[in-house]
């Protein structure tokens, strides 16, 4: 483990897509664990804890982009670095 090196302050936003605004590249140098409801999820695009969603892939359908198609779920969020 690099403890040498602090970590970032996890947002209360953050995405995985490197087109969005709420992607913070210098984050996914580290591994990130996200809850939701008490569960850890390992397929989340997207996250805000603030508004309690996370965006998760709807199956294996893509949008015209290419991006996969989300769907938001609602509960308590929490992120944490592993």
């Amino acid at each position: 483990m690099n403890d040498t090196t602090a970590k970032p302050a996890l947002p209360d936003r953050l995405s995985v897509n490197p087109r969005s605004k709420h992607h913070i590249a210098e984050i996914f140098e580290f591994d990130i664990g996200i809850k939701v409801n008490g569960k850890e999820r390992f397929d989340v695009e997207e996250y805000c804890i603030s508004e309690g969603w996370v965006k998760v892939p709807a199956g294996k359908a893509l949008d015209r982009r290419g991006q996969p198609l989300t769907m938001t779920v609602k509960g308590t969020i929490e992120a944490f670095y592993k």
